[in-house]
């Protein structure tokens, strides 16, 4: 197994001058479906999930980045529960049943980005386990509440995620991981149209049940 890492880590191609390891190109590819799965509220979203999950874990671990290499552990985890999760609230017409967050669910959801991101960044100083703390932090504690919320099915995880994009392209860059900034800077693009789409179709479900109480 650390042999095919190893591979994956040190083969790939270049592109405009820059290397881009195999377990890169590939991992990103599969997160970037991953996005274009969830906005049409699909169970293969998860499965992609995880092999993103366990090329990106070698990837950021490869450059020193603590938190986003732990993120993907996370990650894996909170699929898990996202699959389960997706099949309980299955629509025949819609796919998954999805809503927009309550205000106390809201206040909740920021309330755990701000003190799981200052937690976690203090974490990371203190063992020194990534040279920029503070945004490693905002980026881990954000993709979990993300992936959190889109398990739940609800709206607001595109604008979390888009509050990681945010901070993760000149993160990225700053890393020397310029094919993963490219891709963040289409997760955007994705991201604002999944938003849209879950909105509207948040609308429509809701219409639906209010006309059928």
């Amino acid at each position: 197994m650390r042999t095919v890492a190893e591979w994956l880590l040190g083969n790939g191609i270049t592109v405009l001058g820059q290397q881009i390891s195999w377990a890169e190109l590939v991992g990103q590819l599969c997160a970037l479906a991953v996005v274009f799965l969830a906005q049409r509220r699909t169970l293969a979203t998860w499965p992609v999930q995880v092999s993103a999950t366990v090329l990106l874990f070698a990837v950021y671990a490869s450059v020193h980045l603590g938190g986003l290499a732990i993120r993907q552990v996370m990650i894996l985890l909170i699929s898990l529960y996202g699959w389960w999760a997706w099949n309980r609230r299955s629509d025949p017409v819609y796919g998954v049943a999805v809503r927009r967050a309550r205000p106390v669910e809201r206040l909740v959801l920021l309330a755990a980005l701000v003190a799981g991101t200052s937690a976690f960044a203090l974490l990371l100083t203190a063992l020194d386990a990534s040279w920029a703390p503070w945004p490693d932090a905002w980026i881990f504690v954000g993709t979990l509440a993300a992936f959190w919320a889109q398990g739940r099915g609800l709206v607001e995880f595109w604008l979390v995620w888009l509050a990681v994009d945010a901070v993760g392209v000149p993160l990225q860059v700053a890393s020397g991981l310029y094919f993963s900034a490219a891709v963040y800077v289409v997760f955007a693009v994705l991201v604002i149209h999944g938003w849209w789409s879950w909105n509207r179709t948040a609308k429509v479900q809701r219409e639906r049940a209010t006309a059928t109480v």
